[in-house]
């Protein structure tokens, strides 16, 4: 059985993963830069209403993945604060200005989740060396790394996924992730040989507004893009897990 991990950056999407079959939520803002840490009254709500896994990613903006000490303190507050609400665990990453893994800055944050499982996230697809960054990650003590093997999308990838699933061996899970989908969910595994796949597996949806100003929006020029919604697809959801019943 497939692992599935879906990114979810609403209550209603949690919910419909839940519904679908994932076994685990990457609980996240700020879809658009790639992944934001949440607020915590939304992990408080998840927690609340979905009984899955939940890690929240810890990322304090968008843009590349090296940190100064502010960002790093704000980091370890994160997970303090999480840590506390209940989270299973975290997702996160710090790199160097020279591409590779920021051993000092990560072990503080692995310090911080005191034991908490904690994912290594694609700031992994960034680095210099990812066979070097492979066996830190491992030594630092995360328990899994989401990549997409450095390409655009994990199928486009899947040649670097299956030589880090061969050299990771049982070390550490390497959990495929960017732009999978059920149309091609099966074709990544069966090529790259992972036992995790991780999506967001959105649709969108009207909004129930009834009112709508046609003079103002708040997308800049793009008018009536408030009302278009995206969220976590159970059917897509349940589609893609199906596949490897």
């Amino acid at each position: 059985m497939i692992e599935l991990e879906v990114c979810a950056d609403s209550v209603r999407s949690c919910i419909a993963a839940r519904r679908g079959g994932a076994h685990r939520i990457e609980l996240s803002a700020g879809l658009s830069d790639g992944g934001l840490t949440p607020s915590y009254s939304f992990a408080e709500i998840a927690l609340e209403n979905c009984d899955l896994p939940i890690y929240p990613i810890i990322r304090p903006r968008g843009g590349d993945f090296l940190y100064d000490e502010y960002e790093l303190r704000q980091m370890e507050y994160d997970i303090e604060y999480f840590y506390e609400l209940g989270v299973a665990g975290f997702v996160f990453g710090v790199l160097t200005p020279q591409g590779e893994l920021d051993l000092l800055a990560n072990a503080r944050l692995l310090d911080a989740a005191d034991g908490k499982p904690c994912t290594l996230h694609r700031a992994f697809d960034m680095v210099r060396n990812p066979m070097k960054s492979l066996d830190e990650a491992i030594r630092l003590g995360f328990s899994r790394i989401l990549t997409s093997g450095g390409a655009v999308s994990a199928l486009s990838g899947v040649d670097q996924i299956r030589e880090l699933v061969g050299v990771a061996a049982d070390r550490i899970t390497i959990m495929a992730g960017s732009g999978v989908r059920p149309e091609n969910a099966l074709e990544v595994v069966t090529r790259s040989g992972v036992g995790a796949l991780h999506g967001t597996l959105r649709s969108t949806y009207d909004s129930a507004m009834v009112y709508r100003n046609p003079r103002v929006s708040m997308g800049g020029e793009d008018a009536g893009k408030e009302y278009l919604l995206g969220a976590t697809d159970e059917t897509k959801v349940r589609a893609l897990i199906e596949q490897f019943r």
